[in-house]
C-alpha cells in the first residue's frame, strides 16, 4: 500500500511539474464565444458564411519560445481522422496576435514570414466550419503552438498530418479555445 501511495504521489507531482511548464501559456479571442458564428463559417463546400478567421491573441509564452504555430481542427468530422481548418506556422516570437481576416492570404494580414500550408479543404489558408447537415454539434479547436525553432522546414504544400508531426515534435507549449458550430 505504501508503495502505491509513493507511486501515486509522485504521477502526480510529473503531472504538476508537467503543467507548470506551461502555466500562464493562455489563447483568447474576442470573436469566439463558444459558438461560432456565420463570420466564421466557409463559404462553400455546402456552407453560406463568410469565412473569416478571428481575431486570436496569446499571452504568457513559455520562455525559449523562437516561434509560434495556429491550428484549427475538427475532431468530430466524419472521416475517421478529423478535419484540419487551418495551420500556420513560423510565426515570429515577437508576434502576440492575429489579425482577424489573417486566414485570408489575399488580405494579407498574417505576419510576413509565416505560411498557410494546404487544409482538408485542399486549400491554403483559413477555412470555417462547415459540418454536415445533422450530424450534431462539431467541435473546432484553435490551438497556439510555442515553438523551440524559429522556423519549421515545410512551405505550404505540406499535408497536415505532417504539419501536426512537426508541431508536436518542437513544441514547448499550447493553448486552446474549443468552440461549436452545428448544422441543423
Amino acid at each position: 500500500m505504501k508503495n502505491i501511495s509513493l507511486l501515486l504521489l509522485g504521477l502526480l507531482f510529473a503531472i504538476n511539474t508537467a503543467s507548470l511548464q506551461a502555466a500562464g501559456f493562455t489563447l483568447t479571442s474576442p470573436d469566439i464565444a463558444g459558438q461560432l458564428t456565420k463570420a466564421q463559417v466557409y463559404a462553400g463546400f455546402g456552407c453560406n458564411g463568410d469565412n473569416i478567421s478571428p481575431r486570436l491573441k496569446w499571452s504568457n509564452s513559455p520562455e525559449g519560445t523562437k516561434s509560434f504555430a495556429v491550428t484549427v481542427y475538427d475532431p468530430d468530422a466524419p472521416t475517421g481522422s478529423g478535419w484540419w481548418h487551418w495551420l500556420l506556422f513560423n510565426i515570429p516570437a515577437d508576434t502576440n496576435e492575429l489579425k482577424q481576416g489573417a486566414g485570408n492570404l489575399e488580405l494579407k494580414r498574417a505576419p510576413e514570414s509565416s505560411v498557410q500550408s494546404v487544409t482538408s479543404f485542399a486549400k491554403n489558408g483559413f477555412g470555417g466550419a462547415c459540418p454536415p447537415v445533422g450530424d450534431g454539434p462539431h467541435q473546432y479547436v484553435f490551438t497556439v503552438f510555442a515553438l523551440k525553432v524559429a522556423k519549421l522546414e515545410l512551405d505550404k504544400n505540406a499535408m497536415p498530418a505532417l504539419v501536426g508531426f512537426y508541431l508536436r515534435a518542437n513544441s514547448l507549449a499550447r493553448a486552446s479555445i474549443v468552440a461549436y458550430y452545428e448544422r441543423k
